[in-house]
């Protein structure tokens, strides 16, 4: 089975009914690789979709091509820069200020190897992964609340099994350390799964369901802060190409079930990810930090 078809066989049973054609859906980092056609598939079952990234120029040709297949626009742009918690604010403003509905919230955005602290003073891969992500949610949880049936997926990695086993949060007040960057994006990853399993937990009873999943290792441009020599390592091991990466991602918007809240996918399955991740200690105070390193936004 083609790409096309496997994608066909995830959303053929999935268009919205007449009275769900508002449904809306608000993507991060969706001008390129698993998030472009994570946009592309949802319009295609009948989703507005909303584009959150940094350039609109990178993302018009997405939009375009949405709205062309589609026949009307059922794409947007939002500015949004995942470092930067001003521009976090801003973003969820500017879909608030829509009056639209929210019932898919898709943290799809990420870095891998980038060095430095962010725009708002957090290591990178933790700033941008995480903690861009947790500030957006939370601005965002109302209107799925109200919205309700509705779905929070976040887009982890195995790769949060390199964590060390001694994670500290307090790390993420400093400049990445690691000669790579790897051991970084194994920790915002590790994050990613907690915030969602924490999350879950949270919004019990509120008909909101949060997901968690690995993507595979897609050939896209998240690796492109990699140190060069590192790259060819990646293509020897083999990478998935985006449509089939997008797969788990349209399996947990589309077929997840709410009793499946708080769980971690992989290969469209769930998959029980590592120990660490589950420590529901780490994850309360994960989410105590989160609360407070962004209070100010809120």
């Amino acid at each position: 089975m083609n790409n096309e078809n496997k994608l066909a066989h995830i959303t053929h049973d999935a268009p919205l009914d007449a009275k769900d054609i508002r449904k809306v859906a608000l993507i991060t980092g969706a001008n390129t690789g698993i998030g472009a056609v994570t946009a592309s598939s949802l319009a295609q079952v009948g989703y507005e979709v909303y584009l959150a990234c940094k350039s609109l120029n990178r993302t018009q040709p997405i939009i375009d091509a949405i709205n062309l297949r589609a026949g009307s626009k059922k794409a947007f742009f939002l500015e949004l820069d995942l470092g930067d918690f001003e521009s976090v604010k801003k973003c969820a403003q500017q879909f608030l200020l829509t009056g639209k509905p929210l019932h898919l919230l898709i943290n799809n955005a990420g870095i891998a190897g980038k060095k430095g602290k962010t725009q708002s003073g957090f290591e990178m891969a933790f700033g941008v992964n995480h903690l861009g992500h947790f500030l957006l949610t939370q601005l965002l949880l109302s209107c799925l609340k109200l919205n309700a049936p509705s779905k929070i997926i976040t887009v982890a990695s195995r790769a949060h099994k390199r964590s060390p086993k001694h994670v500290d949060w307090q790390n993420a007040l400093k400049k990445s350390s690691s000669w790579t960057g790897i051991q970084e994006y194994a920790i915002s990853k590790l994050a990613n799964i907690q915030f969602s399993s924490e999350l879950s937990r949270q919004l019990q009873g509120t008909d909101v369901s949060c997901y968690s999943l690995h993507p595979g290792v897609v050939d896209t441009q998240v690796w492109r802060e990699l140190p060069s020599f590192l790259r060819p390592f990646l293509k020897l091991r083999g990478m998935l190409t985006p449509e089939q990466g997008a797969m788990t991602t349209l399996h947990c918007a589309l077929k997840a079930q709410n009793k499946e809240s708080g769980l971690y996918f992989s290969n469209s399955q769930i998959e029980m990810p590592s120990a660490l991740a589950q420590d529901l200690k780490l994850q309360r105070e994960l989410w105590k930090l989160s609360l407070e390193w962004t209070k100010s936004y809120r």
